[in-house]
């Protein structure tokens, strides 16, 4: 009876998943699913077990959608390589039934955040550099905010079945903000002199934590661009609204590499933006809604959603999983908790979308999981 009884809850429970998650078609060489996911502040003590409830429902989450390219927003960055520690303690192991393992490469370079500048960015007449005096103040003084170097950092993860060209990853972590022409520099409204000081602007970097560009070879040969980040919050600043200007411009850098601008200098000196026509994915948790928000000028309709090379498919809510713990209501395509539409998946017009869905559980970030499955034209 024992027996019979247990089969019985196997079905079911095995029934009611599949009906719940969505179904992963067998991709073919021109078909893949990729997904952008903030994890919500995971840091190296999180990842020590591969037993930590939170991010075993995470994992639950991203087997169940089954991306070949996922990036990882929130995951520190440091020399183990944190995106590789919770891909193979959490992705390569099933989190439940009908919940196939994945085995994933990590990709992670170094980020701004909680590298300390050296400076008083937030004008408060301290220079904070030590994050055990203040973290918080530490945090307002890095080139991107975080209470350790390599806090609130990324990784992508990609399928070890698909190939990343290593020697043609870039990064921006040092692209200087004033490089960028026509830039938001912020200015102090009671003063009306510039926020940041001569020396300040000379050295500051554009990117919070850093923008990343992965060549990806897809099963048909198709190079796909992953290009990744996470713009700072356009809030927890002043009226001077430094934090706003920084995302719009933030946001605004992929327009310009879209473009190819030949101002653009990576990390490692080589110049220019992607080759014209190149295939490309925006990924990432942008921190701006095109409708609502906080943001200055609108960046992302002004800068990516009306761009003539990218598709702007809004994935909806796949299912309501429990919200009420944050208190808010949100439409069918916000992505986190605020009720704001701030992650993203934003293909180049060499694809087709075929599906795509923001997937939710409250008691596991702030943020849904964003997911499409596109192909190749």
């Amino acid at each position: 009876m024992l027996i019979a009884r247990t089969i019985y809850y196997l079905i079911s429970f095995s029934l009611s998943t599949s009906l719940l998650w969505p179904t992963r078609s067998l991709a073919n060489d021109n078909t893949i699913r990729i997904a952008t996911f903030n994890l919500w502040d995971v840091q190296a003590k999180d990842l020590q077990s591969g037993s930590d409830p939170r991010l075993k429902k995470a994992a639950a989450m991203i087997q169940s959608v089954q991306p070949d390219i996922i990036l990882l927003n929130e995951i520190a960055y440091d020399q183990n390589n944190n995106g590789q520690r919770f891909a193979d303690g959490f992705l390569a192991k099933s989190q439940g039934i009908n919940l196939k393992p994945i085995s994933y490469r990590s990709l992670a370079t170094p980020s701004n955040t909680g590298v300390h500048s050296g400076f008083d960015f937030d004008n408060n007449g301290k220079i904070v550099s030590d994050p055990y005096i203040n973290p918080r103040e530490y945090g307002n003084d890095a080139w991107g905010f975080g209470e350790f170097p390599g806090h609130y950092a990324l990784a992508v993860l990609v399928r070890k079945d698909l190939k990343i060209l290593e020697s043609q990853v870039r990064s921006f972590q040092k692209f200087l903000w004033k490089d960028l022409p026509g830039a938001m520099k912020p200015v102090d409204p009671k003063t009306g002199k510039s926020w940041y000081n001569a020396e300040e602007w000379l050295q500051f970097r554009l990117s919070s934590k850093t923008h990343l560009d992965v060549p990806v070879q897809l099963g048909d040969d198709t190079i796909l661009h992953v290009l990744a980040s996470h713009p700072t919050p356009p809030v927890f600043d002043g009226e001077e609204d430094r934090n706003g200007a920084r995302n719009h411009d933030e946001i605004r850098f992929w327009a310009e590499y879209i473009n190819g601008q030949r101002f653009i200098t990576d990390d490692a000196g080589r110049r220019g933006g992607l080759p014209e026509n190149a295939a490309f994915v925006i990924l990432g948790d942008l921190n701006a809604d095109p409708n609502d928000g906080d943001s200055i000028g609108n960046p992302m309709k002004r800068w990516l959603l009306s761009h003539p090379r990218i598709l702007d498919y809004k994935p909806k809510l796949a299912r309501y999983h429990d919200r009420t713990r944050f208190g808010y209501a949100d439409d069918d395509d916000d992505t986190a908790s605020w009720a704001l539409r701030v992650d993203y998946v934003l293909p180049s017009d060499n694809f087709l979308v075929n599906q795509g869905a923001v997937e939710w559980d409250a008691s596991v970030s702030d943020h849904g999981l964003v997911w499409l499955e596109i192909t190749v034209k």
